[in-house]
């Protein structure tokens, strides 16, 4: 007697006990995973070693002079210590600087103290200079770019440091502004207050500290110095 079974149709039916080899495949076909269940492949590196590290500040910065669109001089300082801050270059720069002086004008009779640019269209950076700095600063909106020669920044000259640090120096401690005088030793005057208004004459001195010009005025056919403040003449 036989242990196949027929279904209706006639074909042999296997016995219950047959195995399947589909799921013997699949099993030789899964990869082995260790008792413990974790996977034997390498893991991948830490994000921060996929990354190559910034360069760190040597501290060894210089003086570079920046291009500028006029009249915007400190908005675009400010621009530009907002960009260093939010990239966490702090470590790069020093100072950025809008070289000014106070300066006493004379508008309509009356003594006015102003503020003026004494390099309108450029500020002066002091930073350590690498491709990250370079591209911060050239990307700020406003900068034209560094001065210097076949396209290189090229740092400031010891005494062009000075000067601007004086200046800065001399503002912070609040001494007295710099008179605006608008004519030189030799130029040609015309009083225009006092004794002698209306007189012509040649500047001799200038005393740029407290504003006293010395006039050489003709006076009974002699050549003979006044001295007078720098808003009592003018140029002729």
């Amino acid at each position: 007697m036989t242990d196949e079974h027929q279904d209706p149709t006639g074909e042999p039916i296997d016995s219950p006990g047959a195995e399947s080899t589909a799921p013997e495949a699949a099993a030789e076909a899964a990869p082995e995973v260790p008792s413990n269940g974790v996977s034997s492949k390498p893991p991948l590196p830490p994000v921060e070693e996929l990354t190559p590290d910034s360069p760190e500040p040597t501290g060894i910065r210089e003086w570079y002079i920046l291009k500028v669109q006029s009249n915007r001089e400190d908005s675009i300082r400010d621009a530009l210590l907002r960009r260093i801050q939010i990239a966490g270059l702090e470590g790069f720069f020093g100072d950025i600087i809008v070289p000014t002086e106070m300066v006493t004008e004379i508008k309509g009779g009356k003594k006015k103290i102003v503020k003026r640019k004494l390099y309108p269209g450029y500020i002066v950076v002091h930073m350590e200079y690498n491709d990250d700095t370079w591209y911060l600063v050239r990307d700020t909106p406003g900068v034209g770019d560094f001065t210097g020669a076949g396209g290189k920044p090229t740092p400031m000259l010891p005494h062009e440091v000075s000067k601007i640090l004086v200046m800065e120096s001399a503002e912070t401690k609040e001494k007295g502004p710099k008179p605006k005088i608008g004519f030189a030793v030799g130029d040609k005057v015309k009083i225009n207050e006092g004794t002698f208004e209306n007189f012509e004459g040649e500047v001799g001195s200038i005393d740029e500290g407290s504003g006293r010009v010395s006039v050489m005025i003709n006076i009974f056919g002699r050549s003979t110095p006044v001295e007078l403040e720098y808003w009592q003449i003018e140029a002729v």
